[in-house]
């Protein structure tokens, strides 16, 4: 997947494990508010079937390994109910990613080794950061301006010459389909950008300009107040 690839809103019949080979996986959900998750080659993802998503090679090229698995016959008991579950990629499991999608295997051999996958899926603890578009077509212009921008500094109040609103309108908008203030949402949208370079190893100082930050001390401020880790404690591993 070359960097800006993107797989729009799709099902699958069969529950999916979605992981990254190499690179950054993004995969955005709808469930709730819509989550975006971003996945290094050390996580993978359990997407329940018939969940609507998106994946997407945002931070540069990756390379995505899938298992589609029958509901009917695999279960896993720590799954909640059609929600997406994060679960440690360990070698071995990418190993066996790759083994289980070998066309020509047997019955028996894949029996075993699907027994041996659903003792190695253990969740892992996320922080998870939701942005949610607003949904009047004023609002969502500003919103998909900054999404595809996150570094554009401008101020609601310029925002709205732009878009023919008042900075009132645009304000209330946000708080009302957002979820948050305008000022709050913006925070939230560039860290979540920033995220997939994080994965990717970029170090905090250019992450931080390219999502509009003067200076690191400023985002590593914003990243611990909205997640209340680091930016280097969040990708330790």
């Amino acid at each position: 997947m070359p960097a800006g690839t993107r797989f729009d809103w799709h099902t699958h019949e069969d529950h999916q494990l979605a992981w990254a080979a190499s690179g950054v996986l993004t995969v955005l959900t709808a469930e709730g508010e819509g989550t975006t998750w971003v996945l290094p080659t050390t996580r993978a993802l359990w997407i329940p079937a018939g969940l609507p998503h998106q994946t997407a090679s945002d931070g540069g090229r990756a390379t995505m390994r899938s298992l589609y698995i029958r509901p009917d016959l695999f279960r896993v008991s720590w799954a909640e109910a059609g929600r997406p579950t994060p679960v440690a990629a360990s070698p071995l499991l990418a190993e066996l990613i790759g083994y289980l999608g070998e066309p020509g295997l047997g019955a028996s051999r894949r029996a075993h080794a699907e027994a041996l996958l659903a003792d190695l899926l253990t969740p892992v603890p996320v922080t998870t950061i939701q942005v949610r578009l607003p949904e009047s077509v004023i609002a969502r212009r500003v919103a998909e301006a900054l999404r595809a921008d996150p570094a554009d500094r401008r101020t609601l109040r310029e925002w709205g010459r732009e878009v023919g609103a008042s900075e009132r309108t645009l304000a209330r908008a946000f708080a009302a389909e957002a979820g948050v203030p305008f000022g709050r949402w913006r925070t939230r949208l560039r860290l979540q950008a920033a995220l997939s370079m994080l994965a990717a190893g970029e170090p905090v100082s250019r992450v931080a300009g390219r999502v509009g930050y003067a200076t690191p001390s400023a985002f590593v401020a914003a990243f611990r107040r909205e997640t209340g880790q680091t930016p280097g404690a969040l990708f330790r591993d």
